[in-house]
């Protein structure tokens, strides 16, 4: 297993360029199976998600070639197969987004139900209820899902969630639907923002009004050239190393108002963040505990809310984080615990898919050797080590890797001392000799 050595205590201080978006760039490089053209991608996220999805075009006919790391060129006008392997579909949960794209495509989809971080039951209920309202057939069994339909028609869709991949694939299949669909209640998250621009510029035709968006569907997309938004959440987690090493860092490529259900947090705990267009600078004064509730945007994101943990632990008073998103997201908490937290999960965390996380105040972290169990907490561990006493040692470095292009080169450009691909029974053994 792939591993982090961290030596806590050093500040966070400097600059860093933030990279592309994970959970914009993976359904945007779906939407480019509807275009009998060319697309070039810049901004594209480095790492192993991006590479599955990859995988997943070519096994269906797409041309996908890479340039200087970040830059993909798409040309999907050959596409000839409808089935997602099950051996990459079942490595990440975005995979299941192919089911639009393909449907507006080829007119069915086979594929496996999704893999990726077990973060709980994560039921697809919601997409394919949608999908069969725009006349699509499905079959499921225990290997996975068929889809298939003689002609999409648009319709109105009410969604009864806020669901960010639901609200992906009907914008994906009714792009080239015959009339127009509106989906109620659909999600807006920035990431779904940047992929309704990528289509727009190919020549669809998708408004957005408050939390309704209204597709009207086209006969056809055209190629086109894109730049992928920057992430927000790894914007997000640098600021949190900041903040737990009272350092200060300035964030470029970021837009602020992308940022803000994040930096709004962090404000209110303590934290002077000014912003600008394209960056965010942030210095960190004494911490203050907060209460946060995890919801669709422009709500606090469910996938910062790990991050968070180590941060509110070394906040004065007691802290909250209600998780509303994903009933499973907790399995950092032991490996936090281990490290010296003190984090509670109260009795009737199951009660309506609600979560609700007690965080107390600590003096610090103590480094020892943790276990990354999913991408998101897997960042949280790395945050907690960053500040602990002694060296921390995080197993399950590829989980980090489907999420942080750059996570060891950019923190150790600000300040941090971490490495991988060492060996790990001489950094263990030089541990016990410290702590002995």
């Amino acid at each position: 297993m792939d591993s982090l050595v961290i030596r806590g205590g050093r500040k966070i201080k400097g600059e860093i360029d933030i990279q592309g978006s994970k959970n914009s760039a993976l359904p945007i490089l779906c939407s480019c199976i509807l275009v009998k053209g060319i697309v070039v991608l810049h901004n594209v996220p480095n790492i192993t998600d991006i590479h599955i999805t990859i995988e997943i075009l070519k096994s269906l006919g797409a041309i996908v070639k890479i340039e200087n790391n970040n830059t993909i060129i798409i040309d999907s006008t050959n596409i000839n197969s409808s089935v997602v392997p099950y051996s990459l579909a079942h490595k990440m949960r975005s995979s299941i987004i192919f089911l639009g794209s393909l449907l507006g495509r080829m007119g069915e989809v086979t594929i496996g139900y999704p893999g990726g971080c077990k973060l709980g039951a994560r039921p697809i209920d919601l997409h394919l209820k949608s999908l069969i309202s725009l006349g699509v057939n499905i079959t499921e069994d225990e290997e996975g899902i068929k889809c298939v339909c003689n002609n999409l028609f648009g319709n109105k869709i009410n969604l009864s969630f806020k669901s960010v991949g639901a609200t992906q694939n009907i914008i994906l299949a009714a792009v080239c639907a015959k009339g127009a669909t509106i989906i109620k209640n659909a999600a807006t998250e920035p990431e779904i923002l940047d992929m309704i621009a990528m289509l727009n510029k190919c020549g669809s035709k998708i408004k957005v009004i408050g939390d309704t968006i209204i597709i009207d569907g086209v006969k056809k997309l055209n190629g086109t050239e894109y730049t992928v938004m920057s992430d927000r959440i790894v914007a997000g987690t640098y600021l949190a190393t900041a903040a737990i090493t009272n350092g200060e860092i300035y964030l470029k490529g970021v837009k602020t108002k992308q940022i803000y259900p994040i930096t709004k947090i962090f404000e209110d705990m303590g934290m002077d963040i000014r912003t600008y267009d394209n960056f965010v600078f942030a210095k960190t004064n004494r911490l203050k505990a907060v209460n946060i509730t995890t919801s669709p945007h422009p709500g606090f994101p469910t996938d910062m809310q790990a991050q968070m943990m180590p941060v509110l632990s070394l906040s004065k008073g007691i802290s909250s984080i209600e998780e509303t998103i994903f009933e499973s997201r907790d399995k950092h908490i032991s490996e936090l615990n281990k490290m010296g937290a003190n984090i509670t999960i109260m009795e009737n965390y199951k009660e309506n898919k609600k979560t609700t996380f007690i965080i107390n105040e600590i003096n610090n972290f103590t480094g020892n050797v943790v276990y990354a169990k999913d991408l998101r907490g897997g960042a949280a561990l790395v945050i907690a080590g960053l500040c602990a006493e002694g060296i921390t040692i995080v197993e399950g470095y590829e989980y980090i890797k489907r999420g942080y292009q750059n996570i060891i080169k950019d923190l150790k450009s600000l300040g941090a001392d971490i490495s991988n691909n060492i060996n790990i029974s001489n950094v263990i053994s030089e541990k016990s000799h410290i702590l002995a």
